[in-house]
């Protein structure tokens, strides 16, 4: 490719970022900084909220109907969830529902019954900026679209920016890795979002990427596509129980029978363990067995018949982790990247990190933008002036030509043209 045509490229390219950023400054501004207050939600939770805390003791915990009996008391009428279980912590309670929506956790001393704490999720702060980052508090299905084309554009933005970013030269490459900070404010300005851009691209590409996975079909469909070698993404799909069988009364509650069942079967297991409830006489028993709390990647979801507890074998991502494929973990670990919980507190500093700096981008671009939109109409209307200057002297001169040539001789009646004389004839 000649010269010519390179620069010719970048131009295009350039053109190209420009309108991008303006389209999207906004929304990648606030995706950017609720991610930054996102990056550090369960850090902050506990520091702030010290009731989800309980001392371990030596005796036995409460079953999960007998929890859930307790909690029922203080949502009356309200639809239970799960019941989960995590060493050092307050056991859970949850409450769930479409349509009425609610959302609310009852916080339990697994060994009294306790009521430590009834929580109204949907006045949580960080369930209120999770929603926004998601939906932009709009409906989901105008909210989600809007964001996930931001999240699009950007990543679009992040490619661009590279090229544009990359140096003609090695003489020039020195000045692409360094902010020069004694320099004018436009520079300094300049260098902000041009070397910061290239830094923070190589980790905020990721959390783009992952938000793509979550934001749209097409695009999890083509990352599952790829990673498997063609088989198609099933990320759920709802398993039932046989409503022919039934148990005893004295069988006891199917959740708690489950949870025995889990406890006896994995007993060196140290992480949280969680027994949706069943909710219709056909609906599976589902069991979430997490080994890292920090992360959910590595959860064990297994499905069960609620009449027999004969496990029920299942076909889609969230199943049993020893059964997950290279494609399968690909999708569930998209979440802990996206929000960087992978690689413990190192990785959440990189994503808070690179989420500011990425909110700062649009703010920085726009800056270089307007200073060389005014920079043009200087230069416009300085040509303009000096235009309009050249034409009057220009005009003053032709003026004063014809005013001097039209002086008429001594003794002759013609005007003067030019060099020429046009005299009378007699």
């Amino acid at each position: 490719m000649t010269k010519k045509r390179k620069s010719a490229v970048k131009y295009w390219i350039g053109k190209i970022h420009l309108w991008m950023g303006l389209i999207s400054g906004l929304f990648v501004f606030f995706l950017g900084i609720t991610g930054c207050i996102l990056a550090f939600e369960k850090e902050i939770g506990d520091l702030t909220q010290r009731y989800r805390f309980v001392k371990i003791e030596n005796k036995p915990r409460l079953l999960p109907s007998q929890l859930k009996n307790i909690a029922d008391l203080k949502l009356p009428g309200k639809h239970g969830h799960s019941v989960s279980y995590e060493p050092g912590k307050a056991a859970k309670v949850l409450y769930y529902n479409a349509d009425p929506e609610y959302y609310y956790i009852v916080y339990m001393d697994p060994y009294s019954g306790q009521v430590l704490k009834v929580k109204d999720m949907n006045r949580d702060f960080f369930r209120i900026i999770t929603i926004g980052h998601y939906y932009l508090w709009l409906p989901p299905a105008i909210g989600q679209p809007v964001l996930a084309t931001a999240t699009l554009l950007f990543v679009l933005l992040l490619i661009s920016g590279l090229v544009l970013w990359w140096p003609k030269n090695r003489a020039s490459s020195n000045k692409r890795f360094t902010i020069k900070w004694n320099a004018r404010w436009r520079r300094v300005n300049y260098d902000l979002h041009n070397v910061l851009g290239f830094y923070i691209t190589w980790i905020v590409i990721f959390i783009g990427l992952t938000g793509l996975v979550m934001g749209f079909q097409w695009f999890s469909k083509s990352v599952y596509w790829v990673s498997s070698g063609g088989k198609k993404l099933n990320l759920f799909e709802e398993s039932f129980s046989d409503t022919t069988r039934t148990l005893p009364v004295a069988a006891g509650a199917p959740i708690d029978r489950l949870w025995l069942k889990a406890l006896n079967e994995n007993p060196d297991h140290k992480g949280s363990i969680e027994v949706h409830i069943p909710d219709s006489p056909k609906a599976a028993l589902e069991l979430a067995l997490n080994p890292d709390t920090e992360t959910y990647w590595k959860a064990d979801y297994r499905y069960y018949d609620q009449y027999t507890l004969k496990e029920i074998d299942v076909k889609h991502v969230f199943g049993r982790y020893s059964k997950a494929s290279v494609a399968d973990k690909i999708i569930r670990m998209n979440y802990d990247i996206h929000i960087g919980a992978i690689g413990g507190l190192p990785t959440k500093i990189l994503a808070f990190i690179g989420s500011l700096i990425a909110a700062s981008l649009p703010l920085t671009g726009f800056i270089i933008w307007w200073g060389r939109r005014n920079k043009t109409k200087g230069k416009k209307m300085k040509q303009r002036k000096s235009g309009r200057s050249g034409n009057l002297a220009e005009q003053a001169e032709t003026v004063g030509a014809r005013v001097h040539n039209t002086e008429r001789k001594p003794g002759s009646d013609a005007p003067v043209s030019g060099t020429t004389s046009i005299k009378r004839q007699e």
